[in-house]
């Protein structure tokens, strides 16, 4: 047995790294932890949390090429956050001018659930539950 226990932490690699750190942190609620600046690799490192514990290792590197989203790429598809109230949650967004795709409702489960982008356009989702 392998002896996995949970997700400890999603690598995110920015081409801003000032404006994607604000947005997850000033926008999505997240907290610093560690920010560093690695000078060999002309590459800054923030380690973020959400409600204290580590969640997203935030990178910025020189020229990353484009992450393939659309129509569907191979690989990681989105990340997923949960929220109490979806609604509070997507007029907070807007509001901080983040457009969220239309509510909808997962067939299987009757929750709701919507899309965002970051900064870098990966898809975001947040379900309510």
């Amino acid at each position: 047995m392998l002896g996995l226990t949970r997700v400890h932490h999603i690598a995110i690699i920015a081409t801003d790294y000032a404006r994607s750190k604000a947005f997850y942190c000033d926008i999505l609620g997240f907290t610093l932890q560690f920010e560093t600046y690695r000078e060999a690799r002309d590459s800054w490192k923030g380690d973020l949390a959400l409600n204290g514990q580590y969640v997203i290792e935030l990178f910025s590197f020189p020229f990353p090429p484009e992450r393939p989203s659309r129509p569907e790429a191979c690989g990681l598809r989105h990340l997923a956050f949960s929220v109490a109230d979806l609604d509070n949650a997507v007029a907070h967004l807007e509001q901080q001018g983040v457009p969220c795709e239309p509510i909808r409702v997962d067939p299987y489960t009757d929750k709701r659930f919507t899309f965002f982008n970051d900064p870098d356009g990966l898809p975001l989702e947040l379900y309510e539950g």
